[in-house]
This record gives structure tokens, sequence and C-alpha cells, in this order.
């Protein structure tokens, strides 16, 4: 019986409705996350370097337990050992095996990284954000990041480490304020560009305050180019914490990083040129790994194709 008013449909055998009233399933989110990662690994060099990044997290989270040797044990009868079944990459001038440091020293590069980005993220991200919505909040802090862009980033960390004074912990503080401002700015732009929707205008209207509308509706859309930033940021905080490491203003002794090991190795460079060789891959195999990852996530966020180049 048809009902004035009511469109006619299509009715099964038994007088269900027919597919012409099936609605379409609701495309879930699961597809939608799904579809950047098969992006991510279907381009070969992310894959590599994510496997990679694993691959060592996997080696610092079990360290002591892979380690032959106690990292910090001397033997002065062994001193300046080549490689060998006893030691697969030598000792270094006190007797202590290289491999057991390469391996300890690979969860301080990785603490490293953590402290840093932490710390940038906390000081840049959450007032670049804020910002972006708050036009006069943006006047204040922003000319203070702007000063602190116009310091040369070594001059800047140097003078953060000469107050702390030297140790790891307080390295990675001054390379997060050192990194804080760029992270600002890159999230003040995505703020600002998302702020001027009219989503963003409709919350406005009933009365979101500020930072609402910061978590709830700026910062899903402005987190994609922050998490690519971050990656890249990674691999400069390596290279950063092995530079300060080098110089004596990151890890202390006893405890080993890429950059110690190297200052190490310098020290002994004429008697045992090889001894560079490992700390020096290290370094630059992250730094690439990093680097390959952070690549391949922006392509893959952007939606761009998947053909492994």
């Amino acid at each position: 019986m048809s009902v004035p008013g009511v469109p006619l449909t299509a009715a099964g055998p038994e007088g269900t409705a027919g597919p012409e009233t099936l609605a379409a399933p609701p495309r879930g989110r699961r597809r939608v996350v799904s579809r950047p990662l098969r992006e991510l690994m279907a381009n070969r060099a992310s894959a590599v370097s994510l496997a990679f990044l694993v691959l060592l997290t996997l080696a610092a989270v079990f360290a002591p337990l892979i380690a032959p040797y106690d990292p910090d044990v001397q033997n002065l009868r062994a001193t300046l050992e080549g490689p060998s079944g006893t030691h697969l990459l030598g000792t270094d001038a006190f007797g202590r095996d290289l491999f057991s440091r390469l391996l300890v020293a690979s969860r301080v590069t990785l603490v490293a990284v953590v402290e840093a980005l932490l710390v940038a993220i906390v000081l840049g991200v959450p007032a670049g954000l804020l910002c972006g919505v708050v036009p006069w909040l943006d006047k204040i802090i922003a000319r203070i990041a702007d000063a602190l862009l116009a310091v040369p980033p070594i001059v800047l960390a140097l003078a953060v480490v000469g107050v702390l004074g030297p140790g790891l912990t307080n390295a990675m503080i001054a390379l997060g304020i050192v990194m804080a401002p760029s992270l600002f700015r890159l999230a003040r732009s995505s703020a600002a560009s998302a702020s001027r929707e009219l989503y963003i205008e409709a919350c406005r209207s009933v009365g979101c305050s500020g930072w609402r509308l910061v978590w709830r509706h700026v910062l899903p859309n402005a987190g994609s180019p922050l998490l690519v930033q971050t990656t890249f940021f990674a691999g400069v905080v390596i290279l950063a914490e092995a530079s300060l490491s080098f110089l004596g203003l990151g890890v202390q002794t006893p405890d080993s990083s890429w950059g110690s090991m190297l200052r190490d190795a310098f020290d002994v460079i004429f008697e045992a040129p090889g001894f560079l060789v490992a700390p020096a891959v290290m370094i630059a195999l992250t730094i690439l790994a990093f680097a390959g990852f952070g690549d391949g996530l922006r392509d893959a966020l952007e939606g761009r194709g998947s053909d492994g180049r």
C-alpha cells in the first residue's frame, strides 16, 4: 500500500526493503588511517628507514642483555685491540669492548632525541597553535621567537649549557630551546591557516575559548606537518648531541654516546684510525634513516603516489 507523500521503494520477495533502499556502509576510520600507512610501507626508502629505526630501538632497549661485556669494565692488558672473535669491534684505549659501548651508546642517543624533542614540542607547539588563533598573543610571543631565531643556534646552545652545566640532560634542554622557535613558527603558520576556515568562525560564534579551539579543532589539522618536521629534527638532534659530546659538553664519563666514542677514537687516531668508523657510520645511518622516514611520512600524509621513488 502506498502512502501519500512517501516515495515508493522496491520490495524484496518477503516485503523487505530492496537493495535500492540499503544505505552504503559508512567508511570506517580504520580505512582512513590505513591508507597513509600503506603508502608509507610501499615506499621502499621509508620502509627500510623505519625497519632500521625499529631495530635500533630494540637494540637500545635490550642493550644490557645483548652486550657481551660490561661497557665500563677496563682491561688494561687488552688495549687498542682490533676486531676479533672475542671483541667484535675491538677495544679502546682502556681495554673496554667497543661493541658493548656502541650498543649502550645507542640508548643514550635515543634518550637524547626524546628529551630534546620533548622540550622543543612543549615550548614551541602549544604557543604556536595558540598564537595562530589569538592575534593579540601572537604580537608578544612571536617577537620573542624572532629574537631567539636571530641568535646563531650553536651560540645559544653553548650559552644554555654554560648556565646549566655540562651533561646530557642539560645539553638536550639547550637543543630543545634552540629548536622550539622553528616548531613555534610552523605551528603558528598551520594554526593561522586553519583559523580562517568557516568551522573555526562557527566555533568562535558559539563562544569556544582559545584553548578549546586549539586542542579540539586546530591541532588535528596541524598535526601532520608538525609530525613530519619532528622526524627531521630527530636527525638534527643526533648530530648536535654527537657534537656536544665530542666537545665534552654532553655525555660525561663513564657514560658513552656516539659523540664521546668519536672523541675517544680521535685521541688515538694515529694508533688505531679504524676506531672512528663504527660510531661515525652509526651516526650517519641513523640520521639518514630519520630523514628517509620523514620524507616518506610527508608523502604518505599528503596523499602522494607511492611508487617507491
